[in-house]
Formats: structure tokens, sequence, C-alpha cells
């Protein structure tokens, strides 16, 4: 018999367990009320003759309870079940200290790789992650049902940032609505910040905004580039006027008003990397930062917006200097490069700074791509037109805004059409659909039944979310909720309106899908044929139901493509544990990342893209694909004509090069990871990674920090999508 233990791991039968705690129960009575070894005895048989293959420990403490009161020994009962309280007690302790313990001492390989953006040494990073395993453990022990902790344990769901989940006023992600703070002011720390009149200023107040925004959050946050165009015209005024009153000629005074405001274009954006980077957010790292590039976003400031966003790409290709003073690869702020027919073909007006965005990828990794072409047949508004907007932090897409009526809050909207910024992320949930699969042993109607099941468990986990968040009000950070970043409520209003009529997203995640059809179907969900369109079905599912709990609650839930960058090897080990290594299903220490095609498949990068396409539209939450690349810093041409195939068929793609730096020799080209998943310079030899510089991108972010052992495989495993032999 197997006994199913509170955490859900299953252990041998071990009868003198039983014998051993009815004893130590005896020795607290007096002798006339103990119960002899015979009757223990006849306790364990009575236990064996149930002839269960499995029970819970709790089922076999109740039955020892029932015996030892049938046989009339109520005191030793009574002892007995305060024995059994007071172990759940120890259990439910204090089980942060050995946590803690790790982290100061640098022993724990998952907070050592938790983030690959965080250097967990760093004492403002270690402060963070204090904070959020103490939260991690309130959590556990208080603020979640036994059952979602057991399947968060087991790896059957992931219930993301629980380090952040004790406090109730904390969301995921968002769209900074950066125009209405400076259009209109804001207050920041009680200071009010008034509408700046020059570019220079209004990056800087934008930086102080972004980490007010991002201490105050704990996912990504997003601002558009439109948002800052109107102060390049406010410094060229500026500029002007101040020549005009030396009495220099029209021609002079405008000739030299612009070459001094794009200098000042220069100032302010070089600032603002400089900021974004330097600074260091209550979440212990620079925040997580998108930056969107726009042109169809304005009309009136177009021509001001190309000169913000040419220089953000020249700048992003020379790099940010490390501590040797080299030039290297940064992992924020990441860009979004929005492509559009006024810049996507060579006749294109703005094609130029395609062509240095394509210089900037093949170098720096980013800008990743926005087709609007393709967003706005999938984002379509209650009025049937489609819109195209930024995704919040790496891949997180809002909904388009379709509630009737017109909340006081949402200063920016053409009868709730376009309202994007100022709008928000509540937090994710994620489903393993390996474990799913594997549960049903390759029985079709038992993994439905399985699916059904474990999705009303993802539910109830994400409305335990819904509901801690629902009880905040504005005081719990200002800056958001009152003074413009995404809201301007009154003084101590709830925040609960916000959490509804599709003003705020609600994730569904979901992970390993190629594994899942694999174990089903025999076939990759990459093979037009029977496992795609069981794959399409799966996917299908998860928006079916969300739609489901979206009509039934007014809540924007929606199906979300998890990153899973230590999650992934989570889930891999728990699948191992609980199923066994089984080939191409669990014999590797990483999970696929949401509907990719897995690393290892051959694949070329078109039609990976156009495949991927499908499923992405299955992903309305959340979703980001790639292909994976030489170094294409001499083939600019397969750089563009990846970007304008995107534009025609996917909605939103990156491409992965690589660009790494190592402090010892000098080295700059590619890190590698030899069969011990140890990173090397393949130059010097090189393994210190504090002397090395490496940035991948993990999930659809850089990371420069390293990853765990399961990510490290993953990457390691990529095979290339492009190959570079003319170049």
């Amino acid at each position: 018999m197997k006994v199913i233990k509170r955490d859900g791991h299953m252990v041998d039968y071990c009868p003198a367990k039983i014998e051993e705690a009815i004893m130590k129960a005896n020795m607290e009575v007096e002798e006339e009320d103990q119960a002899s070894s015979t009757q223990i005895k006849n306790i364990i048989k009575y236990i064996e003759k149930l002839g269960k293959r499995r029970m819970l420990v709790e089922d076999i403490q109740d039955i020892i309870e029932m015996k030892l009161m049938s046989i009339g020994k109520y005191e030793l009962a009574k002892r007995y079940i305060t024995y059994r309280y007071t172990r759940e007690l120890v259990r439910r302790s204090n089980t942060t200290d050995l946590a803690i313990k790790e982290l100061i001492d640098g022993e724990s390989e998952y907070w050592n790789t938790e983030n690959s953006n965080k250097d967990a040494k760093v004492v403002t990073t270690q402060r963070d992650y204090l904070a959020g395993i103490t939260s991690t453990d309130i959590t556990r022990r208080f603020l979640l049902p036994e059952d979602i902790v057991r399947a968060h344990d087991d790896g059957v769901i992931h219930f993301h940032d629980a380090d952040y989940f004790a406090q109730n006023a904390l969301h995921n992600c968002e769209l900074i609505n950066l125009n209405d703070m400076l259009q209109n002011g804001t207050i920041i720390n009680g200071v009010m910040i008034e509408k700046p009149h020059k570019f220079l200023t209004a990056c800087t107040i934008a930086t102080q905004i972004i980490l007010g925004v991002s201490s105050s959050s704990y996912g990504g946050a997003s601002i558009s580039l439109t948002h800052l165009a109107p102060f390049v015209r406010d410094s060229y005024s500026f500029y002007l006027k101040k020549y005009k009153e030396r009495k220099l000629s029209k021609e002079q005074c405008e000739k030299y008003a612009k070459e001094d405001t794009k200098k000042e274009v220069e100032a302010g954006v070089q600032t603002f990397n400089y900021q974004v980077n330097s600074m260091t957010n209550t979440n212990g790292q620079a925040p997580f930062l998108s930056v969107c590039m726009y042109l169809g976003e304005t009309e009136d400031y177009k021509e001001e917006l190309a000169l913000i966003i040419e220089e953000f790409l020249k700048q992003r290709i020379l790099g940010f200097k490390n501590s040797k003073g080299v030039y290297i690869t940064p992992a924020f702020p990441k860009l979004l490069y929005v492509l559009e027919e006024d810049n996507v073909h060579e006749s294109s007006k703005y094609f130029y700074l395609t062509k240095l965005a394509a210089e900037c990828t093949a170098k720096r990794l980013v800008p990743d791509y926005i087709s609007e072409k393709v967003m706005k047949q999938n984002k379509i508004n209650q009025y049937g037109e489609g819109d195209c907007y930024p995704c919040m932090g790496c891949r997180s897409f809002l909904t388009p805004w379709k509630t009737k009526g017109n909340p006081s809050h949402a200063l920016d909207y053409k009868e709730n059409v376009g309202k994007y910024y100022g709008r928000f992320n509540q937090g994710v949930v994620t489903i393993n659909l390996v474990d799913v699969a594997l549960s049903s042993d390759k029985n079709l109607d038992h993994f439905w039944e399985i699916f059904e099941t474990r999705l009303e468990m993802c539910h109830r986990a994400l409305q335990i979310r819904h509901k801690r968040l629902s009880k905040a009000t504005s005081d719990v950070a200002p800056l958001l909720w009152q003074h413009g970043a995404l809201a301007r409520l009154k003084k101590g209003e709830s925040i609960h309106d916000l959490l509804h009529n599709g003003y705020s997203t609600l994730s569904l995640g979901y992970a390993g899908l190629y594994e899942c059809v694999k174990y089903m179907t025999g076939h990759s969900h990459t093979d037009n044929g029977e496992g795609k369109e069981f794959g399409l079905a799966v996917m299908r599912k998860l928006n079916e139901v969300c739609n489901k709990w979206k009509e039934a609650e007014d809540i924007d839930y929606s199906v979300y493509g998890t990153p899973i960058e230590a999650t992934t090897y989570k889930f891999a080990k728990c699948l191992k544990e609980r199923f066994g290594v089984i080939k191409g299903i669990t014999d590797r220490d990483y999970i696929t990342n949401s509907y990719h095609v897995p690393v290892f498949e051959e694949i070329d990068a078109f039609t990976k893209l156009k495949l991927e396409s499908e499923f992405q539209n299955l992903s309305p939450g959340g979703a980001i694909s790639y292909v994976e690349t030489p170094n294409l810093t001499n083939n600019l041409d397969v750089v563009i004509e990846v970007m304008q195939f995107i534009y025609d068929n996917i909605m939103y793609a990156e491409l992965n090069t690589k660009s790494d730096y190592c402090h010892e020799c000098g080295f700059s080209g590619e890190i590698l990871i030899d069969d011990d998943l140890e990173w090397y310079c393949p130059n010097c030899g090189n393994r210190d990674h504090d002397k090395l510089n490496v940035a991948r991108r993990t999930c659809g972010y850089i990371g420069s920090n390293f990853w765990n052992k399961g990510r490290t495989q993953e990457i390691k495993e990529r095979v290339m999508h492009i190959d570079n032999k003319d170049a």
C-alpha cells in the first residue's frame, strides 16, 4: 500500500510509524487509559485489511482516532488528536528559516537562478528575496487552499509570484499612461510634477514615473515613445524663439533650432537609457521596461517620433558600457518596433528606420517586432475595427476594449475604442499541459476529463488572485491609482471597478504544448496533421473556458503563453518524479515554452513563424514567437527579409542572435556551453560568471545573469532556423 502525504508525494506504507505515534500518545495518559500492544496491532491489521492500494495520511489518522474511541480509549484518543494537531502546527510553523539561510549563504540554486536579470548576491536583490520568502510562506500557509499548494508543489499548476502575493496591492504588469501623466501632471512622493516644456525634462520625469510604477508592481511595464514626441516640438519652439530673439534670419533660426533640438533628443535618449539601467526599484532590479516605437500611433507628431525612434536605435546599436568600458548588450529597456506600411517596404518613407532596426537586431537582439497588419486582424474592438498597441512587458497583451459605458477614470478613450494605456494585468496561474497528458495514460476521454478538472483548479486559484487584489484601495499606490499611471481615482476609492469590465486582464497560463501533443498523438504539433489538430484543440479549449468564466464573472480572463523561465526546470523535475523518464517527453531538464516549436526540432524560420502564427492567435493574453539565428551583422538583408515576413504573417516575433563578451581575454562573440552545462569562453576557456557578459533571450526578454540547469540545457539545445552560408 502507498500512503499519500500532505504534500502530495507517495511513500510506502509503514505500520511502525502508526505504532510509534500511538505509543507516544500512550506516554501522555494514565496506565489504565493506555492501549495495549495487542490493541495497537489490531488497529494496524484493520487498516491493512481494508485492502487499499493507496490512502491519504489524513484518512489513516482518522481511522486510528475512531478505533481508539471504539475500544473506550477516549483519553488516549484525545492525546493522539493533540499529538496530531501539534505535528500539524510544526509543519505549518515558520518554514522560511532554511530558505533564508540558503539565500544569505549563497547556497540556494533556486534563488541564485530564479531570475536571469537579478543577482542574488547583491543586497538590494537579497532584500527583495527575503521579503519574497516571507510572502511565499504566508501565501502557502494562510492564503491558498491545501490542494492548490499541493498542485503547485507537484508541478501540476504554477501559482505565479507567490513571493509578492502576501500583499493585496500588487499586480503583474501594465501599460503606463505616460501621456496623461506628462500632459496633465502627476505627483511623485508627494511632490507635484507639472507638465514639462522640453524633451530632456520629459525624459527625466518619464524615468522617475517608470521607477515608481515598477516599484509598485512586480511584472513588466511598457511605455510608448509617442507620448514623448510632443515635447520634441516644444524644445524646437524654445530654440526657435531663442534664435529669433537674436534677430537671425528665418533660415538661420530654423537651422540652428533643428540642430539644437537634435542634440537635445540625443541627450534626452541617453539620459533615459542611463536612468533606466542605473536605477534599482524595490524588486531589486532595474525596471523591467519595454519601449514601444509605433509611427502609426500619431499623425500630428510623426516627424518628432521618427527622430526619437532613430536615436533610440542608434544608441542601442552602440550598446552600453560594462565595468571594463566595453560596449555590451543590455537587458533593458526592451524595444518594440511596429512594422507598418510606412516603414516595412524599401519604398516606404520610414524604411531607413527599419534598416536601423535590422542592424540593431543583428547586433543587440532587439527590437522585437509587432505587425500592425496582423495585429489589426487579430485584435478587433467592439466596433469591428482592428487595434494595434504594445504588449505589457515581454509578451502580455490586453484584449480590445469592449465594455459598455465610459468609466470616469478612462481619460483618453474615444467611446472606449483604443483605450490601452492605463490598463494592467492582475496575475497569472499556469497549467502544466504535459502533466495532464501523462496523467491520462494516453486515454483521450480521460485526458479531457483531467484537463477540465485542472482548469477548474486554475480557475479557483485565479479567483483567489482577483479577490485579494479587489480589497486594495487607491491609497496603497497613489502614483498608480490616483495620479495617472493607471487611473485617476479619489483617495480611499476602491480599485475594484478596474478589475472588471475589461479594464484589466487575468491570465490563464499554459506550458508544454509540444510534449502534451507528442505524448497523446505520437506526433509534434508541427506535423500539419494529427499532432497539429490536437494541439489546436487544446488551445481552443483554453479559450473556451476563459470565455465561459469571463461571461459569468465580467472578469477579462485570457489565455497566456507563460514564459516559465525558472518554472520550466521545476515542471521537468516534477514530471520525472511522478512519471519517470519517458523518452522524448520527460528526458530533458526543461519543457517547451507555451505553443513553441521545441528548440531541438529542425525547422526553417519562415515555416516556424507561419505555423506558430496559428497558435499565437489562440493565445490572445500573451505570446511571442522567435527564430534562432547565427551572427547576421554582415547579412542585414536576411534580417529584413524575416521582418517583412513577420509583417505579413505573424503578430509578434523576434530574432535571437548572440552578443557576448569575456572580461578575461576581451573576446566578443558567442560564449558557449559545455556538456556539463557550464558556460565558457571559446577563446581563453574562462568559466568565471563574474567575468563573462552573456545575453540570451529567454521567454521573450533578454537575461544576463545566467540561468538554472533546465533553462541552460534548453539554450544549449537550440537549433538554428536560419543558416548564414552567404554572409
